[in-house]
């Protein structure tokens, strides 16, 4: 029961990373479109975005294959969800900008 809980969390963890990846990489060029120098913006926010997931891959993955891929599952999960939820509110505000006009 103690492994599976661990692994639980550790999916958690990985949703985690991934919703902070995905979610800021979604704000950062949603932000970008209007900045006066959207390169280093992006750019910024990469190197942010990665060293977070690369410390949390590496201290909460701990070298364990078992720990890397639920962590792993846990990310790419969030790729999908984030993709879903940012759809769903750019659809919406496509709707609504189009009634206005």
């Amino acid at each position: 029961m103690n492994d599976t809980l661990n692994m639980v969390l550790v999916f958690v963890a990985g949703l985690s990373l991934g919703a902070l990846f995905f979610g800021g990489l979604w704000l950062t060029v949603k932000k970008a479109v209007g900045s006066t120098k959207p390169a280093l913006m992006i750019f910024g926010s990469f190197v942010f975005r990665m060293a977070v997931v690369l410390v949390g891959f590496y201290f909460i993955g701990e070298g364990n294959w078992q720990r890397l891929l639920a962590i792993l599952a846990g990310f790419i999960t969030a790729r999908f969800l984030v993709i879903y939820f940012t759809k769903a509110k750019t659809v919406t505000a496509e709707k609504e900008a189009n009634h206005e006009t």
